[in-house]
């Protein structure tokens, strides 16, 4: 299963007592496969980093481009696809570059994605891929 995971999806999941936790612990031992791009993992360090520490934020992205099941994806064409928050754009090229079989968000601006028929990109809120995850 290849997975983009939008900022917001990984920060909550890194805590120790969230109840997203399983999502963290479920990419570390290679359930499914994180689907990466620079941009991706710029933002995720630059708001780990706003809410913990540099130290955290490095620790971080150090073990995600460690893991065995990371895809890290070199992003050729923008597709352009969100309007309304186009910084939410590098999640659907990389899933696009990635071949992802969907992004987890609970993000409000990847709803249009749903009226988009080509490329199609598959959008699932986060509890909906935590049941998917539960459920192995």
């Amino acid at each position: 299963m290849l997975v983009v995971l939008d900022t917001n999806v990984l920060l909550v999941s890194i805590a120790p007592k969230s109840v997203y936790r399983k999502i963290f612990d479920a990419l570390v031992d290679g359930e499914f496969t994180l689907v990466l791009s620079n941009d991706i993992l710029s933002e995720y360090t630059e708001i780990i980093e706003r809410k913990a520490n540099a130290s955290v934020s490095n620790n971080i992205a150090e073990m995600l481009l460690s893991l065995d099941n990371l895809n890290k994806v070199e992003v050729f064409f923008e597709w352009k696809l969100i309007d309304k928050d186009p910084d939410d754009n590098k999640y659907v090229d990389a899933a696009i570059a990635g071949a992802a079989d969907f992004i987890v968000s609970n993000d409000q601006h990847f709803k249009i994605l749903k009226s988009i028929d080509f490329p199609k990109v598959n959008v699932i809120a986060i509890d909906e891929f935590l049941e998917i995850i539960l459920k192995k």
